[in-house]
């Protein structure tokens, strides 16, 4: 399994179900995709904010700002960008997909440089490449159906 532990592998492959579901709910126009996509986004988005926030605790010194501050950001970010959160609630329209897409392209990002600051698993970037992609396919599907 590309040398990833079993259980977080299997674990990931399993969260991608709902955002496959969604965008086939998309793909055959059938009600509920877009806020399938859209809730459950939200959701994972904001658990990864959590992951950074653990990977921080693996910090020290002067990197414990960044590495703390750069993991709220994720959440934040779906806060205020994201509708049918507290600031658009019972809204939701087109913005919110690539909205989404863009936070977990960006969350990628950050991904990386955890990583290479050597707070994350050596076997996380092949997790979060092959979780991403999916996630990206599915979002863009479902903005773009």
């Amino acid at each position: 399994m590309l040398g990833i532990p079993r259980i977080p592998f299997w674990l990931g492959m399993a969260g991608l179900l709902p955002f496959l579901l969604g965008a086939t709910m998309q793909f055959l126009h059938e009600p509920g995709g877009t806020k399938l996509l859209i809730s459950y986004g939200t959701v994972i988005l904001c658990f990864m904010s959590g992951v950074l926030w653990g990977f921080a605790t693996k910090s020290g010194g002067r990197d414990q700002l960044w590495a703390y501050g750069f993991s709220v950001i994720p959440a934040l970010y779906v806060f205020l960008f994201v509708e049918n959160t507290i600031l658009t609630p019972g809204r939701i329209t087109g913005g919110s997909l690539p909205a989404l897409w863009f936070g977990f392209a960006g969350i990628l990002l950050l991904d990386v440089l955890y990583q290479m600051r050597g707070l994350a698993p050596r076997w996380w970037m092949r997790l979060r490449l092959l979780i991403t992609a999916v996630v990206l396919t599915c979002l863009f599907v479902g903005a773009n159906i």
